[in-house]
């Protein structure tokens, strides 16, 4: 564990007991997925057929089209492949380092923790599933009387740790001129800040839909993702493969790349049905899910693999620089020991095939 213990943050006086409880969960979570998986390493089962085990987040994007559609089974008959629910990038980084997953949807926040330090996950970045829009915000209970982020200090602000949303909070904090233990800052998974809001615990809190819309019902969103990227620190849901997978099973990572795309395109084509499919995955009304999918920012195929963004094989694109300045405020944050250069980031996307296997 003493290389996992670099990329869990480190902070304020509550955070001690938060930070044994991320990673209980983490260790927890990570054995649910070795028993439902039957086995540590990318490949093949027990029973000699090859596998794929996925972790996904009950999250509207394309990875839910994939799922809900069975395109990836439909494309790898052969394969038994097991998707499995995370509700957090931590818990995602803890699957990774026990051999529990070959691809998990993954935050650009924790994928930056997980790559620095000196013995960095062995995974790589394979494909961008979304980017943070609306879909991530601050909101503060109306009852504070709350209405800007400087409003904040002194008050007790619940986000996930290691997540995107946590690193988006540091930097409406830091933008506000405001650090971090200026506010009391405690680590909650989303159904349990949903919980604690309810409760009046805690006075605002920086999460994901669809808590996030739960908590706007009540409360006053003080700034977005959308926006804290407009200045200049964009945060993304990537997708994440293992490098046993990459070793061992690069077809089966085109074929998911492949797929992934085509859902991407479904978003764009088939509105009604997309909302049909994430209805079903997410349990909510489709309603609800048109609501939820109208506050995501969803590339297309070809933009995915652009210079804007992943970039192709031999020439890494801005996302590299993306998470290069995402570890280093991290880093500044003290989140992290070090931030990786821009150099060791590039090595850490996995663009073989780009952008020819999207098509």
């Amino acid at each position: 564990m003493s290389a996992w213990k670099h990329r869990v943050p480190v902070g304020t006086a509550a955070q001690g007991p938060s930070r044994r409880l991320l990673l209980g969960g983490a260790l927890a979570a990570a054995a649910s997925v070795a028993l439902t998986a039957c086995g540590s390493d990318g490949g093949s089962s027990s029973g000699g057929s090859k596998r794929l085990r996925i972790g996904y987040f009950a999250f509207p994007s394309g990875d839910l089209l994939v799922k809900n559609h069975k395109l990836l089974e439909k494309a790898l008959p052969d394969y038994k492949i097991t998707w499995i629910k995370f509700d957090s990038g931590a818990s995602v980084n803890q699957a990774f380092l026990g051999k529990s997953l070959d691809i998990g949807a993954l935050g650009s926040s924790p994928f930056a923790r997980g790559i620095s330090g000196s013995s960095p996950i062995p995974y790589k970045a394979a494909f961008i599933l979304d980017v943070a829009g609306e879909n991530e915000a601050l909101v503060a209970r109306k009852s504070t009387g709350i209405s800007d982020v400087a409003g904040l200090k002194g008050k007790t602000v619940a986000t996930p740790f290691a997540s995107t949303s946590h690193y988006s909070l540091l930097a409406a904090l830091d933008a506000a001129g405001l650090k971090a233990s200026d506010v009391k800052l405690v680590d909650l998974q989303p159904q349990a800040i949903l919980a604690a809001w309810q409760r009046g615990d805690i006075d605002a809190a920086y999460v994901w839909l669809p808590t996030l819309d739960e908590l706007r019902k009540t409360g006053t969103q003080l700034i977005s993702s959308k926006e804290i990227s407009a200045g200049g620190k964009p945060t993304l849901d990537l997708a994440v493969v293992s490098d046993a997978l990459i070793a061992k099973d690069p077809h089966a990572i085109d074929v998911w790349r492949k797929a992934q795309a085509q859902a991407l395109g479904l978003l764009k084509s088939d509105p009604e049905g997309t909302v049909k499919a994430v209805s079903a995955e997410l349990d909510i009304s489709a309603d609800d899910a048109r609501k939820q999918l109208a506050q995501g920012v969803f590339l297309t195929p070809d933009e995915v693999a652009s210079a804007a963004w992943l970039g192709t094989e031999g020439q890494p694109g801005k996302l590299a620089t993306y998470l290069t300045g995402t570890a280093r405020f991290l880093a500044d944050q003290k989140q992290i020991d070090a931030a990786p250069s821009e150099d060791v980031v590039g090595k850490a996307l996995y663009l073989k095939g780009l952008p020819d296997v999207l098509k």
